[in-house]
């Protein structure tokens, strides 16, 4: 079956910023936040850099596991890669669908942006906005749906691309359900991807079933990745997450969800082939449901301009 990993994190450089503050490469596929914690980035199985983890490292494992292509996130625990990402643009655009970030409060984003979409040809871009890992760690809470964030998606709708979006769990002040509603309503022609699913809690389950309920919009995609770690104590192959995953499946249907792996971070508690091969086992979506899943979704909103 032919497969899209729709939600991969390289690093050529690791340059991390958060709550923590500033995350390095320590070696043995260790980083080091500036608070001291010390944590395994890098899974240690010899697939995986030391202290990055490039396209051709990427590319090998995607190869082994008949991933045809990945969707490219930035993320604030790998830092911006948006140099790296456009030099991938140019040299693998078959294989590749790499976002773009900027930081939303830096005074020149707006032109910033301009040049990624206009002038660099971004498809994608990403915002990881999470009080734990993203911008609302970084910065007071903030209106996702505000004038300033608005101004940001409807440059990217003007240019017919993607959005996404990780806003954490429901515990958090970022969790903005209403919020995204606001932007599926004011940018009817910008395609939005939520990653993780919104990130389901077990003793939250009703609230977060309303809420995709309430998301379940015309222009709205939803990203499973890491949902194997999300739903941790969980073990191979995977039958809570399996469970929760058709739950989702009952609200919005097949064709809102896209598989992705979340590596190389979600690598570290399983191996990758785990993590790319655990719905085809399940026996619980059908044929047609998983190549959704698994290649068409992200084929029609990353691939297809």
């Amino acid at each position: 079956m032919k497969k899209i990993d729709a939600h991969l994190h390289l690093a050529k450089i690791v340059a991390g910023y958060c709550r923590r503050g500033e995350l390095r490469a320590i070696g043995e596929g260790k980083c080091q936040w500036g608070s001291g914690e010390v944590f395994q980035l890098f899974p240690q199985t010899g697939e995986y850099g030391e202290d990055c983890f490039t396209a051709e490292q990427a590319l090998a494992i995607m190869d082994r596991n008949d991933v045809e292509k990945a969707v490219l996130m930035n993320g604030s625990m790998y830092g911006f890669q948006n140099i790296y990402h456009e030099e991938l643009l140019e040299k693998y655009p078959d294989r590749f669908c790499p976002s773009c970030e900027v930081e939303p409060f830096a005074t020149n984003h707006m032109e910033t942006l301009q040049r990624f979409l206009e002038e660099k040809h971004f498809h994608l871009v990403k915002f990881e906005v999470s009080s734990g890992g993203g911008l609302m760690g970084c910065h007071d809470p903030f209106d996702l749906s505000g004038d300033r964030m608005m101004e940001i998606y409807k440059m990217i709708e003007k240019n017919h691309g993607v959005v996404a979006l990780d806003v954490g769990d429901i515990l958090m002040e970022s969790h903005q359900t209403t919020a995204l509603m606001r932007i599926a309503d004011r940018c009817p022609d910008l395609k939005i991807v939520i990653c993780h699913l919104l990130a389901p809690m077990r003793e939250k389950k009703r609230e977060w079933k309303a809420e995709l309920q309430m998301l379940k919009q015309a222009n709205v995609w939803f990203d499973i990745a890491a949902m194997p770690k999300i739903m941790s104590p969980d073990v191979y192959p995977y039958p809570e997450t399996v469970e929760t995953l058709a739950e989702a499946r009952d609200i919005i249907g097949a064709d809102r969800m896209m598989w992705g792996t979340d590596a190389p971070f979600a690598a570290t508690q399983d191996t990758y082939e785990h993590l790319t091969d655990y719905l085809e086992k399940s026996n619980v979506f059908t044929q047609k449901e998983l190549e959704d899943i698994y290649y068409n979704n992200a084929q029609l909103v990353y691939f297809t301009k």
